[in-house]
């Protein structure tokens, strides 16, 4: 079926991400997986083509697109490659953005954006805590006001591209209940802010993921970023953006290893006949080919709908849970398609299986989806 969403503009914007993930991903993709890292001079890549400051204004460095559905090609072609480069590059320009762009002061803009957009300032954000998971209201980590500070203690953990962030976007508690959550902006180099280890992931060993420890940080107040306990209902506000992002590039991530299993079961032999003509093989890539485009039409009303600013946190909650659940019943039928060769990691579809995994859990897992979903019922 002939997609609707994306128009000429699009369509050109996308030709040129595919170009630049072709020449600056596709032949290094062992590399990254051997370094455990998409090394800076991908990023600085990314900035001279324009692709990561696509909500940024023009006079700090960005493209000002002004249209979520660049956001959304440049996740589809990511996602396509893998989805870790979806993940750290989509922290940055999808999820960190809004942040900097809605929240920020007019010095904090000149200070930071410009590095933002030409890949200089990689950033991240720092949510999840080693005992909160997906309940940001219940996080720990504290700041406390001392003159023309803030001191800044706690722990992150699972923080995408933290190992290279030279900006993160730290919650912290500021006030007592739910909602007294401030946002501060912590640099490399501040005393006190030190980076763990990088985790050892069943998946997606190259994007780095990381600890990140805070002990009597000393952040400027000019590092506040929006209203002091004003960050819960920041988070709130951008969360659907962020779980979005996240369908967008389940998709194509699941599409791209669908493409490959196809093209493998139509040359794979056995019995005398291609694998793919068996009748069970070929009802359950039937089966697999409508459940992927039936959501597709439902995610991209969703980017359609965002792009109008209509979207839903419990529409972009319906479509990250179910796009995540058909990501992987679809990427653990082609690994069965590929019979032994399926879970051998020379093999996409077998790092693509073990990619995806996360994404059940990430930007609130499956089952908090479900409960957002089910509050809208009235339950």
């Amino acid at each position: 079926m002939r997609r609707t969403v994306y128009s000429a503009d699009h369509e050109a914007f996308r030709e040129s991400v595919r170009e630049f993930v072709a020449r600056e991903a596709d032949p290094h993709a062992e590399r990254f997986a051997e370094e455990r890292l998409i090394g800076p001079q991908v990023w600085r890549e990314a900035g001279r083509q324009g692709l990561l400051g696509l909500e940024i204004p023009e006079e700090y460095g960005g493209s000002a697109a002004g249209d979520y559905r660049f956001n959304a090609v440049l996740h589809e072609e990511l996602a396509a490659h893998g989805m870790a480069l979806a993940s750290g590059f989509g922290i940055h320009f999808d999820i960190v953005a809004p942040y900097l762009v809605d929240l920020t002061t007019e010095e904090q803009k000149r200070r930071w954006l410009p590095g933002f957009c030409s890949g200089e300032l990689v950033t991240a954000i720092g949510m999840t805590e080693p005992g909160g998971g997906s309940d940001l209201a219940a996080l720990t980590t504290g700041a406390v006001r001392d003159g023309d500070h803030w001191v800044l203690n706690g722990s992150k953990t699972f923080i995408t591209n933290g190992i290279q962030a030279g900006l993160v976007v730290v919650a912290a508690r500021t006030s007592p209940g739910k909602k007294g959550i401030t946002l501060f902006g912590v640099e490399a180099g501040m005393p006190g802010f030190e980076r763990g280890r990088k985790l050892d992931k069943m998946g997606q060993p190259e994007a780095d993921t990381a600890e990140l420890f805070f002990r009597d940080v000393r952040v400027p107040a000019a590092n506040v970023i929006g209203p002091v306990d004003g960050g819960f209902v920041a988070m709130m506000e951008r969360l659907p953006q962020e779980r979005l992002g996240a369908a967008v590039a389940n998709l194509a991530h699941a599409w791209s290893a669908l493409g490959e299993t196809l093209a493998y079961v139509r040359e794979r032999r056995a019995f005398g006949q291609p694998v793919g003509s068996f009748q069970y093989n070929k009802f359950t890539l039937a089966d697999l080919v409508t459940e992927l485009e039936v959501t597709r039409a439902y995610v991209d009303q969703c980017v359609a709908a965002h792009a109008g600013r209509e979207l839903s946190a419990v529409e972009a909650a319906k479509a990250k849970l179910w796009s995540s659940e058909v990501q992987w019943r679809v990427l653990d039928a082609c690994v069965q398609l590929f019979g032994g060769y399926g879970y051998m990691r020379e093999h996409r579809v077998a790092r693509a299986w073990a990619d995806a995994r996360v994404t059940r859990i990430w930007a609130g897992s499956s089952e908090i989806m479900r409960e957002i979903v089910g509050r809208d019922l009235g339950l």
